[in-house]
């Protein structure tokens, strides 16, 4: 059985020149957390990271008789009550949700059965996990390449590009993170940034 990789499958949605291009995001499966606070120091951050991909990961194993795929990347889509928080780097009030793209396949009854299997090993699952669908349909997205603080421009880019248009934001900043950030130099990070606009 070959493995499927999504990112390759699903290329316009996970790849991204330079430059700002329009793409429709269908309808998909997402795990997903919720949390609040600074994604350098908190461990609520941290918490959700490590059960998404204990789960994304016991997941694939419950159905590698039937599908064998690579577990997908993660991805944030961010926001504050106000947004001033982010112009202003008050990560502290940044609200974030956490989420890793599911294949078709995988079930609300598997997910119970994943988070009481990586509950019995001792991971820590948050109240908020949960399997849904996600539709964000009309977006404009952009690869920025290099360190995490650095990615001003490319939003900026990004903006620019939906207003010329004629479109406004709407929705959520969202982040694909196409890096290990524990494995790749800060100047060599792949991140994907998307924003729906209407």
């Amino acid at each position: 059985m070959a493995r499927i990789d999504f990112k390759k499958s699903l290329k316009h949605l996970y790849h991204a020149p330079k430059t700002p291009v329009e793409v429709d995001v269908p309808e998909m499966s997402f795990l997903m957390v919720d949390g609040k606070g600074d994604p350098n120091s908190s461990e609520e951050f941290q918490t959700a990271i490590k059960a998404l991909y204990g789960l994304s990961y016991t997941l694939r194993a419950m159905v590698k008789g039937t599908l064998d795929y690579v577990v997908m990347p993660l991805e944030g889509l961010w926001w504050a009550e106000d947004m001033a928080a982010f112009t202003e780097g008050k990560r502290t009030d940044w609200r974030w949700t956490l989420m890793i793209m599911q294949p078709e396949v995988i079930t609300q009854e598997m997910v119970e059965e994943a988070m009481a299997k990586v509950a019995k090993k001792g991971t820590l699952v948050p109240a908020s996990t949960r399997l849904e669908r996600f539709h964000e349909g009309l977006a404009a997205q952009v690869m920025h390449i290099g360190p995490y603080s650095a990615e001003g421009p490319a939003i900026a880019a990004l903006h620019e590009f939906i207003a010329a248009q004629g479109r406004a934001l709407r929705g959520r900043h969202h982040e694909i993170y196409l890096s290990d950030p524990s494995r790749t130099a800060p100047e060599k990070m792949r991140t994907l940034i998307r924003q729906p606009m209407g």
